[in-house]
């Protein structure tokens, strides 16, 4: 969940390959399973350490990933993050960032083009970050090369059953300034993503997996803004909050739209939105104790985006069990949370994910 914009960047995360070796795929098999994954730090399983970007787009430094891979690997978490999971529930290989698909061999299993900081409008941090725009010119490469291995048919059935997750939508916002009607900014925003589910479904993909947008000004980077905008008690920006609920009332509406207009276009949407706020307003009801501080950081609720010290604020602090806490920096999830997100998102019902969640998503013919 990354969560506000431009002038407070320092406090939120921003939310030519060689390909050699494909594994163990067989020629004759008949369903083969794959996860291709887009959008921003909530997906980057490590991308945007192989760009020329600042730090404050990267998350390549202890203590992020101590939780689980005991070393950084540029997930913006403790440990592992909701793609990894679903990997993992689709008895899957954790799936290769694009940038690590030459030396690895699990490419046929999917690829990770997430980058820290994303936007679907190219203009969102522009130079730091790899656009949705450029992550959709990169799986065309892959695309072309699972062509190459495979032939014209396995590789289409390959990309017709694979799943294309999305999280996407929340750096935009982030980035608003006042230009445009809030409502207009979200068409263009949606006019962008509209136009990469547009050409993967050219290239083959039939199975879209979306997260809402979370509640953007409930992180504890909002709240340390919110503090020292006067309001002592730290309350949630609403003005993030209804952007992100404009953005996904327009995101269910345009895949419906999809739906209809292009035959085989299924999509499975999942409400983060209510998710994380009933995690934020009852947290001792999901195993936390607490929602509003993060387990790492400074400041105000340790919302400075300062967690590590590599950032332009370098004092921070470090909560001593991080199972306690929903948020791990200012603007993103524990690996627990994130745990909670991916099992609703794998398996969860229709008040939160529809029309179908990942597990029979997963199964689904394409």
């Amino acid at each position: 969940m990354a969560f506000f914009h431009g002038f407070i960047i320092m406090w939120l995360s921003l939310i030519a390959i060689p390909f050699g070796c494909f594994g163990s795929y067989e020629r004759t098999s008949s369903i083969q399973k794959a996860l291709f994954v887009f959008g921003d730090s909530l997906f980057d399983p490590g991308n945007n350490n192989y760009i020329n970007t600042t730090t404050q787009f990267q998350a390549n430094w202890w203590p992020y990933g101590e939780s689980f891979f005991k070393t950084p690997t540029g997930r913006f978490s403790d440990g592992r993050i909701i793609s990894d999971f679903i990997a993992e529930y689709a008895e899957l290989p954790l799936i290769p960032s694009y940038f690590e698909i030459g030396k690895d061999d699990r490419f046929v299993h999917g690829v990770n083009f997430a980058s820290g900081g994303a936007g679907c409008l190219v203009e969102t941090y522009r130079g730091f970050v790899i656009d949705l725009k450029t992550q959709l010119k990169y799986f065309k490469k892959v695309a072309k090369d699972l062509k190459k291995k495979f032939g014209a048919e396995k590789s289409k059935q390959l990309l017709s059953n694979a799943v294309y997750m999305f999280s996407a939508g929340s750096n935009d916002y982030f980035q608003f300034n006042g230009t445009y009607p809030k409502e207009e900014y979200a068409k263009m925003v949606m006019g962008n993503l509209t136009s990469v589910l547009k050409g993967i479904y050219k290239g083959g993909g039939r199975k879209f997996a979306f997260l809402a947008l979370g509640p953007l000004g409930c992180a504890p980077g909002s709240r340390a803004l919110s503090f020292q905008q006067g309001n002592k008690n730290g309350n949630c920006i609403e003005e993030l909050n209804t952007f992100a609920k404009i953005h996904n009332s327009a995101l269910a509406k345009m895949l419906k739209q999809l739906e209809q207009q292009l035959p085989g276009f299924k999509y499975s949407l999942f409400d983060l939105f209510k998710v994380a706020t009933e995690r934020i307003e009852n947290p001792s009801k999901y195993g936390f104790k607490t929602s509003k501080i993060a387990c790492c950081g400074t400041g105000p609720f340790r919302g400075i985006y300062s967690c590590g010290g590599k950032r332009q604020v370098k004092e921070y602090e470090l909560c001593k069990n991080v199972k306690d806490y929903i948020f791990f920096d200012s603007g993103h999830l524990t690996e627990v949370a994130y745990k909670q997100v991916a099992e609703l998102q794998w398996n969860g019902t229709a008040d939160v994910i529809g029309p179908y969640n990942l597990k029979s998503f997963f199964n689904l013919p394409a």
